[in-house]
């Protein structure tokens, strides 16, 4: 037999391997948040999206969650204003809400949208005023200063509006949502934590898989030997390593948002580097996986 030959059968093998899980998850709510530098690179970008509509194809109702923080500090720039963080949390006044509406919902979602569509996926664009109900957040105790920091129109999604989305799923049609709450008593616009929201939206519709995409290949004893990554961990083991300082900095929000998810009724969340090519079909059509799982 040919080495051509040999090519096709091994083709033909990855297929075999992906039906159960194909079988599996048929119908079945995925919740993606894209984020991190994963989101600077548009043919990243285009590749994840293909992915996304590769899910969607099969009978996967895959719901996308961006975030677009780099996009933000660009377009607050371009109108004269400087990007302020607290804590590592964007200072969002009066001037800074309208630029990350703008850049959010104007500029991203609908880039996002038109990719899939192309790609000749069915999705759909949904500012996220329509699905995320929330409040202010709290000031906060500013390391630097020592003193209380308001951040102006941030905030945190505690309830939802879930008619919308769906009615979209239903009709078998990709939701793409922006990560900007309405809030609740005044319907102003709130700057959410992308993670955070899209781990709340994930727990309330229950999702067999909770899958961010971003720049880190997922939960590692050292950041600086991807050997040293952890397929698979539980509550405890996660906690465990949160108190053993070994998940740090920038991770720990997310992996608490991740727990929160689970606990909220999301089955399983997965941590994989959206920069790596199909990671997301690797991570859920494979047995090996590529990233980390984390379970109740």
């Amino acid at each position: 037999m040919t080495e051509a030959f040999h090519h096709h059968i091994a083709k033909a093998s990855v297929l075999i391997e992906a039906l159960p899980y194909m079988q599996q998850f048929r119908g079945q709510t995925f919740v993606i948040k894209i984020g991190g530098s994963a989101m600077d690179d548009w043919l990243l970008i285009e590749g994840l999206l293909r992915d996304v509509v590769f899910l969607e194809g099969i009978g996967i109702n895959p719901v996308l969650v961006h975030g677009g923080g780099k996009a933000i500090s660009k377009g607050m720039a371009e109108a004269g204003l400087v990007a302020r963080f607290v804590n590592g949390l964007r200072v969002t006044d009066d001037d800074a809400i309208g630029i990350v509406e703008k850049v959010l919902t104007q500029d991203i979602n609908p880039r996002l949208v038109k990719a899939m569509n192309d790609f000749g996926g069915l999705a759909v664009g949904i500012n996220g005023k329509r699905v995320f109900l929330g409040k202010k957040s709290a000031p906060v105790a500013d390391q630097a200063t020592g003193g209380p920091a308001d951040l102006g129109w941030v905030g945190e999604v505690v309830d939802f509006r879930l008619d919308e989305l769906q009615a979209i799923l239903k009709g078998e049609i990709v939701p793409v949502v922006s990560p900007i709450a309405s809030e609740i008593g005044s319907g102003h616009a709130l700057n959410c934590n992308a993670d955070v929201a899209a781990a709340a939206l994930a727990g309330r519709l229950k999702a067999a898989k909770f899958i961010y995409l971003s720049d880190v290949l997922g939960v590692m004893r050292d950041p600086r030997d991807p050997k040293s990554l952890l397929p698979h961990l539980d509550r405890a083991e996660v906690q465990a390593l949160i108190a053993d300082g070994t998940i740090s900095g920038g991770m720990i929000p997310k992996v608490e948002s991740a727990l929160a998810a689970l606990a909220a009724g999301a089955a399983k969340v997965h941590l994989i580097d959206g920069r790596l090519p199909h990671s997301l079909l690797l991570e859920i059509f494979t047995k090996e996986g590529i990233g980390t799982e984390i379970v109740c």
